[in-house]
């Protein structure tokens, strides 16, 4: 392991252009957007260049640390603010720095009306600089950092236009369900350090070979909570759909590309306590499986384009975390899929965010239908991401969602027939609502209002569209040739032993395609082949009705959380009042009521006190005289 003086300039860049643009305010808005896309194009060159530099030496002296400052030294808990920058942070700078720097460009058109663009741009800033601290950081305290810095970030840009009170409502929800998985990675931290002394990676992992399976297993659910929150996972993703109230570039840079990859992130970072904890890398695989089928089945009834993309969101991760939870065997197929994913799912949120463009911010599809004909680039490019998405050969998503079914199936006995089925179920579902989403948009006939008139985005907006476009066609092939991400992975995880091949790669891909040509044409017989109403028909099955609604994620969160949470409150305020505040105020009505005796045997007159004083000395002489007695 190296050191470096210069990896502090990934964060520094962002994190100064967003501290230029917040204090200078109005003076900057003719500029803001310029330095906001520079500092974010700066870091992207750093992190090239840190790559370049990686790529000369050997594995075990590829990772580079740094050292910032002393942070918390308090008795035996010494933290120094430090980064570290390895063989999978790398992936994860560029992805940020790269896909965030093409997001910029594209939001200076798509930004240009906004009288607040300056602020927008600065917000953006403040999200990477969150993000590349999130991946850098060299201890989980670190992390925390930049993971609640992303928390911050994501509320300011998902609230962008908070005087629509829904917007800010949104952004509210988001906050508070990321908040409750923010908890989890709390005590995770507290658990490390009160039973393995150290919140390092390094320190950790040095630990954890000799601490006990329990211990390990608290970790290890409590860092899974944090990423069911970060990444819109089962039971906490009932956020994401709503978060889509933001600026479409939001959409993409912090809902397909980076944010939401977080809690994959920090699970591969935590591969040496899930391999240990054998429970809780289980419970990591439920949560993917559940998460994949239940976006998917979201996606099916959605009209509005955003939310349809989403809910696809959700699923995608859901494959991730699946992957990840398969152990040694699935890390680098996950973070191959997240980086695949990084390119065609961001293409695919510009691509709305153009359609929304050429149709008056109009985000129902059943209200476009045609557009094919008036928005050719944005068609094309829109068109590779679905193809990648689906997983048709030769596109991005054929070598890396594929090798994560296929891992799922060999993962062993039922457990892998289970696995495998559901990651084949999830890809047809996937098929048929991608599809779906293509024909009601751009095929068909046109649906929408007579003052729309659809048309191309300018050249700022297609241009990032094409860059991601050709990720999303060549960026499976380029890291699964040759093994070259496993391979560039392999030093970080556990070596993994023989394990059983309950379906060769080949039949996995035909099922795969299989699943995937059924959705399709499932898709096309019911969207293609009839009429498309422009609104949204009622008679609809119960299925479509409850899809529609999210799965009842709300009204069950609503029901189980928010209503038991008002009762549980009233509970204690009432408690609180009879009980606590009751306690007070017997001992003041106590006092107050033996006043008023005592100031009843005040008063004023000469006599009575001589009578007092009279029986007094009666009942002395009473008490002596029995005492001798």
């Amino acid at each position: 392991m190296t050191t470096s003086n210069s990896l502090v300039y990934l964060i520094a860049l962002p994190l100064l252009g967003a501290t230029i643009l917040l204090l200078a305010g109005r003076r900057a808005d003719k500029w803001g957007h310029i330095l906001g896309t520079l500092m974010s194009a700066s870091a992207f060159a750093v992190g090239l260049y840190q790559l370049s530099q990686m790529l000369g030496r050997s594995n075990e002296a590829r990772p580079v640390t740094q050292k910032l400052f002393e942070w918390i030294s308090v008795g035996t808990f010494n933290v120094d603010a430090g980064l570290l920058l390895d063989q999978l942070s790398i992936c994860f700078v560029l992805l940020i720095t790269g896909v965030g720097t093409l997001i910029h460009i594209y939001s200076i058109s798509y930004m240009s009306h906004d009288h607040d663009r300056r602020r927008f741009f600065a917000y953006l800033n403040l999200f990477i600089a969150a993000m590349l601290l999130l991946v850098l950081g060299n201890s989980y305290l670190n992390l925390y950092v930049g993971w609640e810095g992303v928390g911050l970030a994501s509320y300011l840009l998902i609230g962008f236009w908070n005087q629509k009170p829904a917007y800010a409502t949104a952004s509210k929800k988001a906050f508070v369900m990321n908040r409750i998985g923010d908890m989890g990675l709390s005590f995770a931290i507290m658990i490390a350090f009160a039973t393995l002394g150290t919140v390092s990676f390094e320190g950790i992992k040095a630990a954890s070979g000799t601490a006990s399976t329990a211990a390990l297993t608290a970790i290890g659910i409590m860092l899974l909570v944090a990423a069911t929150g970060k990444s819109a996972q089962f039971p906490l993703q009932a956020w994401l759909g709503d978060a889509m109230a933001g600026p479409t570039p939001v959409s993409a840079l912090i809902h397909a590309a980076t944010m939401v990859t977080a809690g994959v992130y920090l699970i591969t970072r935590s591969n040496f306590i899930f391999d240990a904890a054998p429970t809780a890398q289980l419970l990591v695989v439920i949560v993917g499986a559940i998460t994949l089928l239940f976006g998917a089945l979201i996606g099916t009834a959605k009209d509005d384009i955003k939310k349809a993309l989403a809910a696809s969101t959700m699923s995608q991760i859901g494959y991730m975390i699946l992957g990840a939870g398969l152990g040694p065997v699935g890390y680098a197929f996950a973070i191959m899929h997240l980086l695949t994913h990084g390119f065609f799912k961001a293409g695919m949120f510009l691509g709305a965010g153009s359609v929304m463009h050429g149709m008056n911010d109009e985000v129902n599809m059943r209200k476009y239908g045609a557009l094919r004909k008036f928005m050719p680039i944005t068609f094309a490019t829109f068109g590779l991401g679905y193809l990648a998405i689906l997983g048709v050969p030769p596109f991005a998503g054929f070598y890396s969602k594929d090798m994560i079914i296929e891992t799922a199936f060999n993962s062993g006995g039922s457990k892998g027939i289970i696995l495998g089925t559901v990651t084949l179920l999830g890809a047809g579902i996937t098929a048929f609502y991608m599809t779906r989403v293509m024909i009601l948009t751009f095929t068909g006939k046109a649906r929408w209002d007579e003052e729309a008139h659809p048309h191309e985005s300018p050249l700022l907006m297609w241009l990032p569209m094409v860059v991601l476009a050709v990720g999303s066609v060549s960026s499976g092939f380029l890291l699964s040739r040759g093994d070259a991400l496993v391979n560039w992975l392999s030093p970080l995880f556990a070596e993994h032993g023989e394990h059983s091949e309950l379906m060769k790669p080949i039949v996995v891909s035909g099922l795969a395609l299989a699943m995937v040509a059924i959705g399709v044409a499932i898709a096309f017989l019911k969207y293609s082949r009839q009429e498309v109403a422009a609104v949204a028909p009622e008679d609809v099955s119960v299925f479509t009705k409850i899809a529609r609604q999210d799965l009842m994620q709300d009204r069950f969160n609503e029901a189980v959380f928010m209503r038991t949470g008002q009762q549980l409150t009233q509970v204690l305020v009432k408690t609180d009042e009879a009980v606590i505040d009751g306690a007070v105020r017997g001992v003041g009505r106590l006092a107050l009521g033996s006043g008023s005796i005592l100031r009843g045997m005040q008063t004023g007159f000469v006599r009575s006190y001589a009578a007092l004083i009279l029986i007094g000395a009666a009942l002395l002489i009473a008490a002596i005289w029995v005492v001798v007695q």
